[in-house]
């Protein structure tokens, strides 16, 4: 009988062993549970931010997208559809302005938007860096320097987009799922292009009602909070002024 009782508790102190094995290796799986999901929280792909947007952003520029997600960006210098058919953004994918023309764009795309609730601006181009500009220039050294700046501005001088203060855009249709036609492409350069000659070219003919009327949906969007067009692209619209962007800002280097 003595032995049989042995017998018993030398069975108990077994099966509590057991237990208390049980019982560390199922608190290790649920330490291992919550470490791998605390891991899988914690390694989170960051962004890349590029050299040139750094300095952006050190200058105090900002990611028009930052402020309104809907403002729609592709950058023509970032890819080879352009006029002179080279990628010379390179890292660049993203449209930087100063803040205040940054805003005054946000409110631009509100006013298209209130007007014409599936429409969206789209930027071809904002802030550039001016070794770009210089890029640009030299790409165009077959073309005479007086003449050249019909394409593009000098860098001696410097382009109000090189302050960070000037966006070539359009204007997106949702629904169709494409660009509004505008009766030429972005960087297109030519009469055709030029909003001074809208009436000319639409009484000879070569831009249609619609063309002109599209134009006019984004020169009103843009125009009612305070941005400028020019007389030769219809794309381009400048925040400030050259002389009062040099005034307030420095050149995006």
């Amino acid at each position: 009988m003595i032995l049989s009782h042995r017998i018993f508790l030398l069975h108990i102190l077994l099966l509590g062993v057991w237990s208390c094995q049980t019982e560390k290796a199922d608190q290790s799986k649920k330490i291992d549970s919550i470490l791998s999901k605390k891991d899988s929280v914690i390694i989170i792909e960051q962004p890349i931010i590029s050299e040139v947007e750094q300095r952006m952003i050190e200058q105090g520029l900002v990611d028009i997208q930052s402020l309104d997600s809907t403002i729609m960006v592709d950058l023509k210098y970032s890819t080879t559809d352009n006029f002179v058919k080279t990628d010379v953004y390179g890292d660049l994918t993203l449209a930087y302005m100063q803040v205040k023309p940054a805003q005054m764009l946000v409110k631009a795309n509100k006013v298209l938007q209130e007007k014409y609730p599936n429409y969206r601006l789209l930027v071809y181009d904002a802030a550039r860096p001016l070794n770009v500009q210089h890029t640009l220039w030299n790409l165009l050294d077959s073309i005479p320097p007086q003449k050249r700046e019909d394409f593009v501005a000098n860098p001696t001088i410097a382009s109000i987009h090189n302050f960070g203060s000037a966006v070539d855009l359009t204007v997106y249709d949702l629904i169709n799922k494409k660009p509004l036609d505008m009766g030429t492409i972005f960087d297109f350069f030519g009469d055709l292009a030029y909003p001074r000659l809208e009436n000319e070219m639409l009484k000879e003919g070569k831009l249609s009602e619609e063309q002109v009327a599209n134009r006019i949906v984004l020169r009103e969007a843009m125009t009612s909070v305070g941005f400028m067009q020019i007389e030769t692209e219809w794309w381009h619209f400048n925040a400030i002024s050259r002389v009062r962007a040099k005034s307030l800002y420095r050149i995006v280097e």
